[in-house]
């Protein structure tokens, strides 16, 4: 189930779902690696925000110099928004979590950007992009790309972290067009 979308309505907590999405765990020292703008401080109050609301779980935890260092890991489908969830929220609900989903996607990608901020003219090496389209389906066409995705995607989507391999982040958004959308039962 997707987590509160005013949970994940934050800069800090979007960037710290950002950087375990995929699968990737993360330990506090990682995550502060990664985020290294962010005071320590805050790091930590918003990660526990986010335990709290219930869009983070400790998967290890072990003794660091008297301490206990734990592994955090997103739960599964924490920022997902599948036809049952989206059948189970109201149309303002459904806004704001389609609002944190695009500041997290768009969060993610600036940060990929940022990283060409000193060579620009690396980035055109890169597979990246965006784009949008439109297709004219009936109802059973529609379950049929909609499984023929799930079926596309399913075999990478079980690929963890190891040599040779980096995070690609792949989004989609499907809804009808409201202005071609004839009224259910017609």
């Amino acid at each position: 189930m997707p987590a509160r979308p005013d949970l994940l309505m934050h800069p800090v907590r979007i960037r710290v779902v950002r950087a375990l999405l995929g699968g990737r765990t993360r330990t506090t020292g990682q995550l502060r690696d990664e985020l290294p703008d962010v005071p320590v401080a805050t790091l930590y109050r918003q990660i526990a925000r986010l335990m709290k609301g219930g869009a983070l779980e400790v998967v290890d935890e072990h003794r660091v110099r008297g301490a206990v260092e734990r592994t955090y890991a997103l739960r599964e489908g924490v920022v997902d928004v599948g036809p049952e969830e989206a059948a189970q929220l109201t149309p303002e609900r459904a806004k704001e979590a389609l609002t944190a989903f695009l500041v997290a996607l768009g969060a993610g990608y600036e940060r990929f950007l940022d990283g060409f901020a000193e060579a620009p003219e690396t980035l055109a090496g890169e597979v990246h992009g965006f784009r949008s389209a439109a297709f004219w389906l009936t109802e059973a066409e529609l379950a049929g790309l909609v499984a023929d995705l799930r079926e596309a995607l399913t075999p990478y989507r079980e690929h963890r972290e190891g040599p040779g391999r980096r995070r690609v982040h792949l989004a989609t958004v499907l809804f009808p067009d409201p202005q071609d959308a004839e009224p259910p039962g017609n």
